[in-house]
């Protein structure tokens, strides 16, 4: 059995979308780690890119507009 492996980084979406899980989490007071554990990645040109990020929604005068729906 080989032990392949590959060296990987994070794109900038991946890490927007970790800053937004972040905001998110910070915002509803809540546990960061199972947004984290539900991230889908993909893999193009040794980047990690996150399929479903977490959406954060603000109103035109910047209030919180709670869970963004889809």
């Amino acid at each position: 059995m080989n032990n392949l492996t590959t060296d990987m980084k994070l794109s900038k979406q991946a890490l927007g979308a970790l800053m937004m899980a972040l905001q998110k989490s910070l915002l509803e007071q809540s546990d960061i780690v199972p947004v984290l554990e539900g991230f889908d990645f993909i893999i193009k040109d040794a980047e990690l890119f996150v399929k479903n990020p977490p959406l954060v929604k603000f109103g035109a005068d910047g209030e919180w507009l709670g869970d963004a729906e889809v």
